[in-house]
């Protein structure tokens, strides 16, 4: 049983200090996972927080079946895609209000050397699966079978948007001038 599954655990019998434990130690990357849904750091911090939210209102069965991150991260997946979806019924897609301070505080906590920043700028310029998928492989190190559960497909499928994704990545990256050695 992994940390986090161990502290929803300690939570769910009635150890409150448990949830803190969790949120401080996904918080961060949960947001960043989120902003690449909304494009928008306030947004994400704020489904974050709903995420969390629902741990503590909803108290979801955790199957240990799949890592507590992985698990985490479906809900947080789930929550965004219902947002979203919300958001384009009430047409405010395109009518997004940044906090850029926020998110480069953000961004430079995580980034801290330059050819990361310039990795995550690449990102952007991706196919929305192609990102998230990148992002949960190997900014969050997860592996296939995690990254199939929280995407809703399967490990051959995510084999291959993942090979399709770091080709894609290599091509913005050249464009940028830049020579990656990407596997």
């Amino acid at each position: 049983m992994d940390t986090g599954a161990r502290n929803y655990q300690l939570f769910l019998s009635g150890d409150d200090e448990a949830m803190v434990d969790i949120i401080r130690d996904y918080q961060d990357g949960l947001i960043l996972f989120l902003n690449r849904y909304t494009g928008n750091i306030s947004e994400a911090e704020e489904l974050a927080e709903d995420t969390f939210f629902r741990l503590v209102t909803k108290k979801p069965r955790f199957s240990p079946r799949y890592s507590f991150k992985t698990w985490l991260y479906t809900i947080a997946r789930n929550l965004a895609v219902s947002h979203l979806r919300r958001r384009a019924r009430q047409g405010t897609l395109n009518e997004q209000v940044q906090d850029p301070q926020a998110e480069e505080a953000l961004e430079q906590k995580v980034y801290l050397e330059e050819r990361s920043q310039i990795l995550y700028k690449a990102l952007g310029h991706l196919r929305p699966d192609y990102c998230e998928v990148l992002s949960l492989k190997y900014l969050e190190e997860l592996d296939n079978k995690q990254v199939a559960k929280i995407m809703g497909k399967s490990c051959r499928q995510v084999e291959n948007l993942a090979y399709q994704a770091k080709r894609a990545l290599r091509a913005v990256l050249e464009q940028e001038g830049i020579h990656a050695g990407l596997s």
